[in-house]
């Protein structure tokens, strides 16, 4: 028998340069994140992806900050919402084999720190 389902709460994706190692050992913690290469949704653009989070009520985890901030902008003075922003930097969080378990443990405790299903919404925050 599995374990049993988290209930309402901040969902999560991951973008198509973490691994999908991430999301398969937060989801056997119970958390509700899919990586974007699990969902086929790897060679989606930026803005296509970000609907496609948004469709599903899910926070962005990326690195891709360059893009997205222009993206979120935009988002802002139009008057669009988004479902939410995690940035990373691979200067003070690399991304690798070795640092699976740091990813886990930070996304654990930052989805625990803020469960509220919309808990992200319009909003960007660094991990």
């Amino acid at each position: 028998m599995g374990a049993p389902a988290a209930g309402p709460g901040v969902k999560l994706a991951l973008d198509h340069h973490y691994s999908d190692q991430i999301a398969l050992q937060l989801r056997r913690r119970h958390c509700d994140v899919v990586a974007a290469i699990e969902r086929g949704w790897e060679a989606e653009d930026d803005e296509p992806l970000l609907a496609l989070c948004a469709a599903e009520g899910r926070a962005l985890l990326t690195n891709n900050v360059a893009d997205f901030t222009v993206i979120v902008r935009r988002c802002a003075l139009e008057g669009r919402s988004h479902t939410g922003l995690i940035f990373t930097s691979d200067a003070s969080l690399p991304r690798g084999r070795n640092t699976i378990g740091t990813y886990v443990s930070a996304l654990q405790g930052l989805m625990r720190a803020n469960p509220g299903e919309n808990a992200f919404a319009d909003r960007v925050h660094w991990l």
